[in-house]
């Protein structure tokens, strides 16, 4: 079974390898065995909505605009597609809105699942039905990540949105006006900025058009959901999300430029795999001489966005006399951690994993700290909560970084030590962890 609000027909047809032709929306697609396809149009009290589509190729003046309607009282939206951007932006607008009584905020994966957790519960009760009877008493802008996307019952009047691929950006507009009975200031209108580059330069140089963003999304869908989005000043929601995503994947034959990132969406480039690939790792299950890769290199085989993940903390150290170590936790708490597994119950391991793993943050490599000995983190009992490598495999390592914040917010290493040689590491509760090259 799939859930998708953006899936195309050629995707349906290559799922269920047969054809299917109904376009309406929504839609559910059924087969049993090897029967023909079932399409089932669904009849359903949608809210229907009218939305104002701005494409913006000034970061500024958008910026501008979110402020002005944030004064006005209007909840925004800014959605940024990575970490970096959007805490860049965060910092930008947090520096202007204090001093406009406007309350600003961040929400990304960078966070612990603790300080995430806590700041959806605040942000989705200020922007939903929680929040309603002080919505006006002053403006918010919530600048934001993917996460966004996911099902947070947001309910914005304004959204600003770095550009994305189409079915991306149709999430997005889905936290746009969400409920009819939200009340909003007067004036406030269903619209959305998109931050986006002129189309003819895009398709010559993706790279540089769409900046950062080149490197989430393919270049070839990127200016394929351009060209669509290219004249649209107005959409009907949900009555246009076919024709959209359709428009967007329909398969069509390309040219010059266009022909390139097509050609590097199958086949891939050396800093990304392409489709072709994919479908090929999808089906390896073992390693060619049967034996199953250790987990540090399987995490590398199969993709190309690789994480560690980073146990943040106030302190660690060593209790010789109690035989075991004292994790303190970023708002204070102190955890024993025994040396030896059986000084707690399966259930009382269980509990206590479950609390540092909610200290993790999952980040890349090249911007991860500095590894630390596996043996050096068993002196500390760390190998009964988390994997650490395999003995087994010469060349297997710690998934597990180990960070110490200091109350500068920065991060070090063990004992003081470097977290990283080329750059300096942050992590603060509002703008979530952050790698800031020296």
């Amino acid at each position: 079974m799939i859930l998708s609000a953006t899936l195309n027909r050629a995707r349906r047809q290559e799922l269920l390898g047969a054809k299917v032709d109904t376009q309406a929306y929504p839609l559910i697609t059924a087969m049993a065995h090897s029967q023909a396809p079932q399409e089932l149009p669904v009849i359903a009290e949608l809210s229907r909505q009218t939305v104002r589509v701005q494409l913006q190729p000034n970061d500024q003046t958008a910026l501008e605009q979110a402020l002005a309607r944030a004064e006005q009282g209007q909840q925004v939206l800014w959605v940024e597609n990575t970490v970096k951007e959007a805490q860049s932006r965060y910092l930008d607008l947090a520096a202007r809105a204090a001093e406009l009584n406007i309350e600003c905020g961040l929400l990304h994966s960078r966070f612990t699942a603790v300080d995430r957790a806590r700041l959806e519960a605040y942000w989705v009760d200020a922007f939903g039905k929680p929040g309603w009877q002080h919505r006006s008493a002053r403006g918010r802008i919530l600048v934001g990540t993917q996460v966004l996307e996911q099902s947070l019952d947001i309910d914005a009047d304004f959204i600003v949105s770095r550009f994305a691929p189409t079915d991306m950006l149709l999430q997005r507009l889905g936290r746009l006006w969400r409920h009819t009975q939200t009340p909003r200031v007067r004036g406030a209108e269903c619209e959305a900025w998109l931050l986006a580059p002129d189309l003819a330069q895009a398709i010559q140089n993706p790279i540089a058009e769409f900046g950062a963003t080149a490197h989430v999304y393919s270049a070839y869908v990127l200016c394929r959901s351009l060209q669509v989005w290219q004249t649209r000043q107005q959409l009907y929601l949900p009555d246009d999300i076919r024709s959209l995503i359709e428009a967007t994947y329909a398969e069509q034959q390309e040219t010059a430029e266009m022909a390139r990132w097509l050609d590097e969406l199958e086949n891939g480039t050396r800093q990304r795999k392409g489709r072709q690939a994919l479908r090929q790792l999808a089906r390896i299950g073992l390693a060619l001489d049967g034996k199953t890769l250790p987990e540090s290199q399987v995490q590398t085989r199969y993709s190309e966005a690789d994480t560690f993940d980073v146990l943040i903390l106030r302190n660690l150290q060593l209790l010789k006399e109690q035989q075991s170590s004292c994790l303190v936790l970023l708002d204070g708490q102190e955890v024993i951690l025994p040396w030896q597994r059986h000084r707690l119950s399966k259930l009382q391991w269980k509990k206590l994993t479950a609390t540092l793993m909610r200290q993790l943050v999952s980040i890349r490599p090249s911007e991860a700290p500095a590894a630390t000995a596996p043996g050096v983190l068993e002196k500390y009992g760390l190998q009964h909560c988390f994997y650490l490598g395999s003995r087994d495999w010469q060349d297997d390592e710690s998934l597990l970084r180990i960070a110490l914040v200091d109350q500068a917010a920065m991060l070090h290493g063990l004992h003081g030590s470097a977290a990283h040689d080329k750059a300096t590491l942050e992590y603060r509760t509002d703008l979530g962890y952050r790698f800031i090259k020296s």
